[in-house]
């Protein structure tokens, strides 16, 4: 059951997604209050999907990221030396490390999921700016995560280099 402070900031959190023109749909889970799955940046071609979320008995809103690698990229990832390939995760985590980010990297399947999250204030107020930066840093996290991977798969074919930054089809 949802309490009336959670639904204020469901109503927020709607609102600015609407505002922006970047709400795509709402997610239903058991394991939510509430989310939402939103394009970004905004009227951009190469938007990525991420949701904004929730958890039910948390008083935290959750911004994630999710990505499968594309098979062009795991197949130059694949083909390098194994302590290259360590070292291209190892340098992707380190940089989460540094932003301050909560992640996850499987490396069989070649998935990574990035993670912020804020405490909206007592009365469920949400400044709509901290709410963005915060989307912005998960997305950040996202491309240059990616250009980390691009310049080890660029290491081993130098006919990877996308000079458009279309880094995953």
């Amino acid at each position: 059951m949802m309490t009336i402070m959670t639904t204020s900031i469901e109503k927020v959190i709607k609102e600015y997604l609407q505002e922006e023109g970047i709400l795509k749909d709402t997610i239903t889970s058991s394991d939510f209050d509430f989310g939402f799955i939103f394009l970004f940046p905004p009227g951009d071609k190469r938007s990525q999907h991420m949701s904004i979320y929730k958890p039910k008995n948390r008083n935290d809103v959750f911004i994630t990221i999710r990505f499968q690698i594309s098979q062009e990229r795991i197949k130059l990832l694949n083909s390098l030396k194994k302590d290259q390939q360590i070292k291209a995760f190892e340098d992707v985590r380190k940089y989460f490390l540094i932003k301050e980010v909560n992640f996850s990297i499987d490396i069989q399947k070649m998935i990574i999921e990035i993670h912020e999250h804020f405490y909206p204030q007592k009365d469920g107020y949400i400044a709509k700016n901290t709410m963005f930066e915060q989307i912005q840093k998960v997305f950040y996290c996202y491309i240059y995560s990616n250009l980390i991977l691009e310049e080890y798969c660029r290491k081993k074919d130098s006919k990877s280099y996308r000079d458009d930054f279309h880094l995953f089809s």
